[in-house]
């Protein structure tokens, strides 16, 4: 769109037919399709569209914080010691309008015991949550049963169900893995191992297709999206950084 605007707008320059008022429409139109083109446009300046979720049997949490790498650049850096929690964005959407997902995350290290199969290996030096939620008004019976118990022990409904984007610790033969305590969290091999610790990495996924492939049906409307660094199940350390995440078309 901008290569296309800036010849546009070169073009009618040299032909001396250019108007103010024509540039100003041609420049509204570029505003529009560009602030229409993502819905979350997150560069990690702050935190302030973040709330932290912790976990009520996790005594020790990761640390979340926003460092300057360089004059123009400010990135999350995550460092997870023995230790789970998450951020949760504070504002959810709709995955059918807005199915793109596009961030650039690097890490410096594994964790050695990692296993994204096992109970006890479900850690990740960062992950990038998508959860799903619950409609009461498509559950079947069981299902409204089973979630509206979980409402009155908690105050809230859980997650229909879940997708990680994960940089796992080993390689794995399936690139979809069902999470070793819910098969209703599916986690994503985006990247893993040591071959690329220390290089900024970019992925680019649409959700509805992974959704479609983890879980056989679309997925439900309305999503939130999380960050997380963990490593209290295989007690090690680890740190992450995400420069940015994008969620649109």
């Amino acid at each position: 769109m901008a290569i296309n605007l800036l010849e546009t707008i070169f073009i009618y320059q040299k032909t001396g037919i250019i108007t103010g008022f024509f540039l100003f429409i041609v420049l509204m139109i570029a505003f529009n399709t560009h602030a229409e083109e993502y819905y979350i446009e997150e560069n990690f300046d702050h935190l302030d569209s973040w709330e932290p979720l912790k976990f009520k049997k996790i005594k020790q949490f990761t640390d979340y914080s926003i460092i300057i790498i360089n004059p123009n650049q400010s990135v999350l850096k995550i460092v997870s010691i023995k230790s789970a929690s998450a951020l949760l964005f504070k504002r959810k959407y709709d995955v059918a309008k807005w199915p793109v997902i596009e961030w650039r995350w690097k890490i410096e290290n594994i964790l050695e015991n990692g296993d994204a199969s096992k109970k006890s290996g479900d850690d990740y030096p960062v992950r990038i949550y998508i959860l799903f939620e619950y409609d009461p008004e498509k559950a079947g019976f069981f299902e409204r049963t089973k979630f509206e118990a979980v409402k009155l022990l908690y105050g809230e409904y859980p997650p229909f169900a879940a997708l990680n984007y994960i940089w796992a610790n080993q390689n794995h033969s399936q690139k979809i893995i069902p999470n070793a305590y819910t098969s209703m969290s599916m986690m994503i091999v985006s990247d893993f191992g040591k071959k690329h610790v220390g290089e900024w990495k970019t992925h680019r996924v649409n959700v509805v297709e992974d959704y479609q492939k983890a879980f056989g049906e679309n997925p439900p409307e309305k999503a939130s999206l999380s960050v997380m660094g963990d490593s209290d199940n295989t007690g090690g350390a680890v740190t992450a950084y995400i420069d940015y995440i994008r969620v649109g078309k």
